[in-house]
Parts: C-alpha cells; sequence; structure tokens
C-alpha cells in the first residue's frame, strides 16, 4: 500500500538513513514528545518495534545501528532471552547490547572464536536454542575456553531463540516502514490504520487530541480492560502521535469515504466506512457500489438506497456528521 501510495519502491530505501535510524532511540525526528505516552522513542506503530515490550528495550538500549536493530528484534522473539536474562545483564552494566545472547548464530559464532571446536560450539547453540541448556562437556569446554560466567549463566535461562537471518528480514522491513513514517507520514498513517490498526473506533479515534488522551487514560486505568479496548489503546497510540504531528481526521463523507481504505486529503486522512464502529466489510463496499453517481436529498433516502446499513450504523454516520446537514425525511413540509 505504501508503494501504491507514494510510488516509491520499498526495495530502493537505503538502510542507512540517519533519520529513520534515530526514532528508533528517540522522538526528536518526529518534532514531538511522547512523554505523555510515557515513551521517548519514535517507533510507534513500526511492525516489531511498536509494542509496548519492545519500545522498553529501545529505551534501554538506545540502539544506533542496524546491526543493534537486529539483535534487538533477536531479543524480543526469544524466550527468557531479554526478560530476566539480557536485560539485567545489560541494566547493570555487566555486558552491553553487543556482548549478550541474541540470537542462535551468537552462541556458535561467539564460542568458535573465543577457541571452541567447531562442533561443539554447534551442538552448544543447538541445545541452548532448544531450551534444553548445557551438557556437561559443553560447560566444560567453555571454562577452558576462558568464557565469562555470566555468558554461562545467560546460556543456562534460554528457552528458545530466533535465528538471526530471520531478524534482519524482519528489521530491514520494519526500516523500510520506518523510513516512510519519517519522510512520507501521510501514507504511512494511511496504510497503518488501513491494514495494520485492529481497532480503528471513529468515535473515539476521530474525536481530537484531548479526547484521545482521555480515552488512553481510561483504558489504562481499568484492569478489567477488555482485548477490543487493548487493540483500540494501541490504536490510539498511533493516532494521538498523528495529531501531535500536527495531522488531522477529514469527517467520514457518505460520497467520498472508501469502504475499508484511509484516503489522504490535504494535511489528514479521510477515514472508511468500516471505522464506524459495527460496521463490516460487506456492507462498506456494499454502500461504496450503491451510491455511485447519486446525490442523495435526505438521509432517508441514503437508509433506503445503501440497504445494507442498519438503523445504529446511521445514527452512528449522523453523529459522526457524516451527513452534513442533510434533511432527515425526504418528505416536502409545504406549511
Amino acid at each position: 500500500m505504501l508503494q501504491d501510495i507514494t510510488g516509491i519502491d520499498p526495495k530502493s530505501i537505503p538502510l542507512h538513513d540517519e533519520e529513520t535510524m534515530s526514532i528508533f532511540k528517540s522522538d526528536e525526528a518526529l518534532g514531538i514528545s511522547l512523554k505523555e505516552l510515557k515513551c521517548d522513542v519514535g517507533s510507534l506503530g513500526i511492525p516489531e518495534f511498536g509494542t509496548n515490550f519492545v519500545r522498553g528495550m529501545l529505551m534501554d538500549t538506545r540502539p544506533t545501528t542496524m546491526e543493534e536493530l537486529v539483535r534487538i528484534a533477536g531479543l524480543s522473539h526469544g524466550t527468557d532471552v531479554w526478560l530476566n536474562n539480557a536485560q539485567d545483564l545489560v541494566r547493570d552494566g555487566t555486558a552491553t547490547l553487543m556482548e549478550v545472547i541474541c540470537t542462535r548464530d551468537d552462541i556458535m559464532n561467539y564460542l568458535i572464536a573465543h577457541g571452541g571446536e567447531p562442533s561443539l560450539s554447534f551442538k552448544t547453540m543447538e541445545s541452548v536454542r532448544k531450551g534444553k541448556g548445557l551438557k556437561p562437556e559443553m560447560e566444560d569446554a567453555m571454562h577452558e575456553n576462558n568464557i565469562p560466567q555470566w555468558y554461562i549463566d545467560s546460556c543456562l535461562k534460554i528457552k528458545y531463540m530466533f535465528p538471526k537471518a530471520h531478524a534482519a528480514a524482519y528489521v530491514m522491513m520494519a526500516f523500510r516502514i520506518a523510513w516512510f513514517k519519517v519522510h512520507k507520514p501521510l501514507a504511512f498513517y494511511a496504510a497503518y490504520f488501513s491494514i495494520r490498526a485492529k481497532a480503528f473506533d471513529a468515535e473515539y479515534c476521530c474525536a481530537g487530541l484531548d479526547a484521545v488522551k482521555r480515552k488512553i487514560r481510561e483504558i489504562e486505568n481499568n484492569k478489567d480492560a477488555t482485548d477490543v479496548e487493548q487493540n483500540l489503546l494501541v490504536t490510539l497510540e498511533v493516532c494521538y502521535e498523528f495529531y501531535l504531528r500536527g495531522f488531522h481526521f477529514d469527517t467520514i463523507s457518505i460520497y467520498d469515504s472508501d469502504a475499508t481504505h484511509f484516503k489522504i486529503t490535504e494535511n489528514g486522512l479521510l477515514p472508511p466506512f468500516v471505522t464506524v464502529r459495527g460496521l463490516g466489510e460487506t456492507a462498506a463496499l456494499d454502500t461504496v457500489e450503491k451510491r455511485k453517481g447519486k446525490t442523495f436529498i435526505s438521509v432517508e433516502e441514503f437508509a433506503t438506497i445503501c440497504n445494507k446499513l442498519s438503523k445504529t450504523h446511521i445514527e452512528q454516520l449522523k453523529a459522526l456528521g457524516a451527513f452534513a446537514g442533510m434533511a432527515d425525511t425526504s418528505q416536502v413540509t409545504l406549511f
């Protein structure tokens, strides 16, 4: 979708763009501050790097190179690799991000580089990455080659590890999407809200910066928040950033809104019909098809022709301002 909107081939995007790299350690390149979200990195909405968990990793490590991003991707996809393991080593200064175990390949390469026999080094890697720990002969060989105790202890905690090539592929994809976020922001947000946002609700998301912030706090303070509300929270955080960057959502239009995709307008986005709560893709597509070439004189006429929309959908569209003062009925008042 990003390629369709901009005409830019993602594979042509330079993987050494400094501004893009900077959003993984700071929000400065976006020209905003996300401190209200307890966050100071600009990776919201970026695949693999947008969750609370990975944003916390970014704030702990402040990566500045592609290699470090690959290492973070490895850490975030492993089990007992970062939490209760590498995170503590980084925070207490025992080891740096470049020294801790991040992907399965790291173990074999590290042991060989420190004098380990290649075959045993490979078997050690395989045992650790499957969560089987270290056999006595493996641990003995590590001690013989003066491998630090913290490294051995780290191996013993790991339950599952990611392959480095897989992490590299994820990071290349994420970096290219991040480039659009920095340099073609409206295209980025249009694609994100159309494809990735799981719970975009126009009632909350299109209500402005202050309303979005209030809804974020409401969900955060609700210990019984549902999965739908948690998904809405993720979307609201990206909406909050969208507003901070000076953009806005246009009012849904019965004539111009797409069924499922956001459209770029002047310094903003026009939401599609599916952003109305409970309005599904089938009804949205049907509405777009039936409105073609028509001018409606009333809400009643629109509802009659676009008959896949329920009375509730019509009321919600009205509340969102989609009918822009249109008369409710087609009857003419004579007196």
